[in-house]
């Protein structure tokens, strides 16, 4: 099979016939630079400058563009998806970290952390369109799939901000355990996972109460308690499972997303951060900030199968097919 050594996408012929493509983009936050992974041959592509301090990384609905905060730059810069090059900038407001983009593709919404804000911005006109006033320190932030609920978490005053996306005003406010980082929605938009950093647990909120309906403490055998710090939260679109990132843990929990029990840990590399799952959700993809690698992790056998290496503290990670 030839390959097109200019391209950034590879193919690769399964033995059931069927071709496979994709592309995992991830964020080096302390190489100013965007590496591009293939992950089935399990290589680095290339690196690519992208400005000061990338972190937060999302991929249009159409795979046509990436979004990536440049912390530094106080922007979140437009980058072609094919090219790598930048094509324009949106306003983000001081120091963006985390952000998330609406079912839609239209709207971008970012965490402002030093100023308890979260900004959103309209893709079209390249402004920012709103400033909702939170909690102190906004860091986790998504939007639900059926586009009805913006997720803010706050850090320090420890409370998941219900933000209505047609109004731009919370809602509600549920207080969870310390230290919030990331949340996520069911594919059904019925419930949503937020992890706590500092309690080493993972909470389930049922989006129509807005109460928490479980929580999950994390405990591994030689893994001291003040390690587990759970970050990153992905669950597959069946809610068949769920995926935690562990922090200085070095491991991903599994989840079984009906039951809520803890399946197994896998380890990764040193301290992981973020995760996305390939577009067919048969491989997970994590950041290991320390380690300066991604682990590809297998779903179907539930293996960590390789690491790649990527470059200096890898933060972000997006998948495009």
């Amino acid at each position: 099979m030839k390959k097109n050594a200019s391209s950034l996408f590879f193919s690769l012929v399964l033995a059931g016939g069927a071709v496979q493509a994709e592309t995992v983009f991830v964020t080096l936050e302390k190489d100013n630079a965007l590496a591009v992974v293939d992950p089935v041959e399990g290589k680095l592509i290339k690196t690519v400058p992208i400005g000061q301090r990338p972190r937060g990384i999302a991929i249009s609905p159409d795979n046509k563009f990436l979004y990536i905060a440049t912390s530094d730059d106080n922007v979140i810069k437009i980058i072609d998806a094919e090219t790598l090059k930048e094509v324009g900038k949106l306003p983000s407001g001081d120091d963006p970290e985390t952000f998330a983009l609406n079912p839609e593709g239209n709207r971008i919404y970012v965490s402002n952390e030093d100023d308890s804000m979260v900004t959103a911005i309209d893709i079209a006109r390249k402004k920012a369109v709103k400033q909702i006033k939170v909690g102190v320190e906004p860091e986790g932030i998504t939007v639900s799939p059926d586009n009805h609920w913006l997720i803010s978490t706050s850090e320090t005053t420890n409370m998941v901000h219900w933000i209505d996306t047609k109004t731009n005003t919370i809602v509600e406010n549920t207080l969870v355990d310390p230290r919030p980082r990331a949340a996520g929605f069911t594919a059904d938009s019925q419930q949503l996972w937020v992890t706590s950093e500092m309690a080493g647990t993972l909470m389930i909120l049922d989006a129509k109460t807005k109460q928490i309906v479980k929580t999950v403490k994390f405990e591994i055998s030689g893994v001291t308690a003040d390690k587990i710090q759970p970050v990153g939260v992905v669950i597959d679109k069946d809610r068949a499972r769920a995926y935690v990132a562990l922090g200085p843990a070095n491991r991903v929990a599994v989840i079984n997303a009906k039951t809520f029990e803890v399946e197994r840990y896998l380890l990764v590399g040193q301290r992981v951060w973020n995760l996305a799952f390939s577009p067919d959700q048969k491989r997970l993809y994590t950041t290991n900030g320390i380690s300066n690698d991604i682990s590809i992790i297998d779903l179907e056998s539930q293996t960590v199968t390789k690491s790649v290496g990527v470059g200096n503290y890898p933060w972000g990670v997006a998948v495009k097919p």
